[in-house]
């Protein structure tokens, strides 16, 4: 039987699929959503890093930003809708192909990160992209975008009337072939728009395990019985959010809210990889002083990854110098299935982040060795096509 939050949270679409399931459900970005189901975190960890996990990802804030009047020239219209988000943002998306999804970083004045999202180039709709930003943070971030919109653009929200689901794994494509079989021609970081059911699905290629896979948005009425046809394939489980965490801590991927917030900058989080090339030159995204000061200079701070020795570090625990002086902070931190041991990540001073430094981590009171390590802890398995 699942464990009901009693909390007024909202439901996704699948809600009723997680109950019957016995998914222990658990409040999380407003939603009550599966924790985990009754084979466990560990079980279904490794089972997406062998075969292919199904998560239920509709708390995310998933969007349609659309010129509200384009001119029919794609280009000049994609130009004009890239104008309207780039003030607010790092990263180049006039550069996108249609199709092309670019990770980037809403900002604040001072260069913090109000949130982490994915924006891309709409293949169908010349003048439109598709937005994902994270559910703890969306009401805020679509209301910044919808500000910066004015009378220029129009929002369609899509978190309510869709469901967002992930597959992900090293099955997920032949999973996918059987499903939507010209999906699989995706590469990494691109979506298109495909016939399923009664309507339109839309199909990315990525997630946020490290793995191989895709996130789909499907009408939240057709939402069900894609759910329940992708479980019909044996490959497939369904997979919990304790899971989703440990994935992507062990591919080294930074989780809003923890490793993120407004006082971290893209150089201190180690995402300057974000901050694009034609951005930079320009110095025209917000807190670009700050930004390419700490980019050519010395942040105060930068996040490693951290191999623990004995209990998990936990966020909020102190990171310690081999003297035991404290230096540092976890922001996330748990056992890796993958690799039978406990590892976190966490800010430290940037000349302690070298692979190998000795540190240590206070848990429960009791110092324990921890050694910066190479990032990712697994390697990511992401589909590139050859140029």
């Amino acid at each position: 039987m699942a464990d009901i939050p009693s909390e007024d949270l909202k439901q996704t679409p699948l809600y009723e699929r997680h109950v019957t399931a016995g998914g222990r459900l658990v409040p999380f970005g407003g939603y009550a959503l599966p924790v985990q189901y009754p084979t466990g975190i560990m079980a279904e960890h490794k089972w997406t890093r062998e075969h292919a996990g199904l998560f239920d990802v509709s708390h995310m804030g998933p969007g349609f930003l659309m010129l509200a009047n384009p001119s029919g020239d794609a280009e000049a219209d994609h130009a004009a809708i890239a104008g309207i988000i780039e003030p607010l943002i790092c990263g180049d998306i006039a550069g996108l192909k249609p199709g092309q999804i670019r990770y980037t970083l809403l900002l604040n004045a001072e260069g913090g990160i109000i949130d982490d999202l994915m924006v891309a180039r709409s293949p169908l709709v010349a003048g439109g992209l598709y937005i994902v930003v994270n559910a703890g943070t969306k009401d805020k971030d679509f209301a910044l975008i919808e500000k910066a919109a004015g009378d220029k653009a129009r929002l369609i929200r899509a978190d309510d009337d869709y469901a967002l689901l992930a597959l992900q794994g090293p099955e997920a494509v032949n999973v996918m072939a059987a499903l939507i079989p010209e999906a699989i021609a995706l590469g990494f970081m691109n979506y298109g728009a495909f016939e399923w059911g009664r309507d339109k699905v839309f199909v990315a290629r990525s997630g946020y395990t490290g793995e191989d896979g895709f996130e789909i948005l499907v009408n939240r009425h057709e939402a069900v019985a894609l759910w329940d046809e992708l479980l019909s394939d044996p490959r497939v489980k369904p997979i919990g959010l304790g899971a989703r965490d440990s994935l992507r801590l062990e591919a080294g991927l930074p989780l809003y809210g923890h490793d993120l917030d407004e006082t971290v900058s893209p150089i201190e989080a180690d995402l300057g990889f974000a901050v694009s090339k034609r951005r930079r030159e320009a110095a025209d995204f917000p807190g670009a002083g700050r930004i390419l000061s700490e980019r050519e200079g010395q942040p105060a701070r930068k996040r490693v990854a951290l191999l623990v020795e004995g209990a998990p570090a936990r966020e909020g625990a102190e990171i310690l110098d081999t003297a035991g002086q404290a230096i540092g902070v976890v922001t996330s931190g748990g056992f890796a299935p993958s690799l039978g041991r406990a590892i976190a990540l966490g800010f430290v001073p940037p000349q302690l982040t070298a692979p190998g430094t000795k540190l240590q981590v206070s848990v429960r009171g009791r110092a324990q060795p921890a050694e910066v390590s190479a990032s990712p802890f697994v390697p990511h398995r992401y589909f590139r096509k050859s140029a």
